[in-house]
């Protein structure tokens, strides 16, 4: 694995200057370094249309896929509501798998800015389960939930989570 990474990234190095010799190692290195630095890394993005999120409430619903994000043009924030499909449910619950519902993310891998300058970022991509007056279908919430939910008038959301974040 380590060895075909290395070979990768002095493929992209030499692409990049057009088979460039040894002759000057510090522009190289650098180069090298750039590939390689970024090679593994993930970007974190919007919540947009096709992305699969975990459902953290007890409405029945494993897994939803984005629709549609009602606000903005790039894609759902934290404590945005969107327009989901549940791909998986559990067979007693309140929703069933492919109904449409609306959401509310509470937990985003994007990372978002406080107030005092501190940044909150998740490990991955969560909602609630709302209707269209914006009251969650569940009656629990799992997992830490971002106070950011009270600007966005979600604190009904807020009640019913166990750690607020």
């Amino acid at each position: 694995m380590a060895a075909t990474f290395a070979s990768r990234c002095s493929r992209v190095g030499r692409s990049l200057f057009g088979g460039l010799s040894n002759s000057s190692p510090g522009l190289f290195t650098k180069s090298h370094e750039m590939t390689c630095g970024n090679y593994f890394s993930q970007q974190r993005t919007f919540i947009q249309m096709r992305t699969v999120l975990k459902v953290v409430d007890n409405s029945g619903a494993k897994q939803v896929m984005c629709i549609q994000a009602l606000k903005g043009k790039k894609g759902a924030r934290l404590g945005d509501t969107i327009v989901a499909s549940v791909k998986e449910a559990h067979p007693n619950g309140k929703v069933k798998k492919g109904k449409v519902v609306y959401a509310v993310v509470v937990r985003a891998a994007m990372q978002k800015g406080r107030c005092d300058g501190s940044q909150v970022r998740f490990d991955d991509n969560a909602v609630v389960l709302v209707d269209k007056q914006g009251q969650p279908i569940g009656t629990r919430v799992f997992g830490s939930v971002p106070h950011e939910l009270r600007k966005k008038k979600h604190v009904k959301i807020l009640t019913l989570a166990g750690h607020i974040a």
